[in-house]
């Protein structure tokens, strides 16, 4: 029987959101950040405010790529959290 890593169940039967396939591979932090940002408006499976179940995905991806992650991905990934902020601000200051 094939080991499965627990974060992975974690993003498949928690609250966890429905994300794009391979949203974090992406070159763009503004890209993932917008990813992020429909899924979180979208699903019915997160809890709390889309940007705290957005933000909170991010954080878990970063945390359990951990030493993994390159360099040069950390910075995309972390330019992506202020991508994410930002996004969600000019959303709610327009409404």
């Amino acid at each position: 029987m094939p080991t499965q890593k627990w974060s992975r169940d974690v993003t498949e039967h928690s609250d966890a959101l429905d994300l794009e396939d391979k949203v974090f591979t992406k070159d763009d932090p503004k890209e993932i950040a917008k990813s992020l940002k429909r899924s979180a408006e979208h699903s019915k499976r997160r809890k709390g405010t889309p940007l705290q179940s957005a933000m909170g995905m991010l954080t878990f991806y970063i945390n359990r790529a951990g030493e993994n992650l390159s360099p040069t991905e950390r910075r995309k990934l972390e330019r992506a959290k202020d991508e994410l902020r930002a996004l969600f601000d000019k959303k709610d200051s327009s409404e």
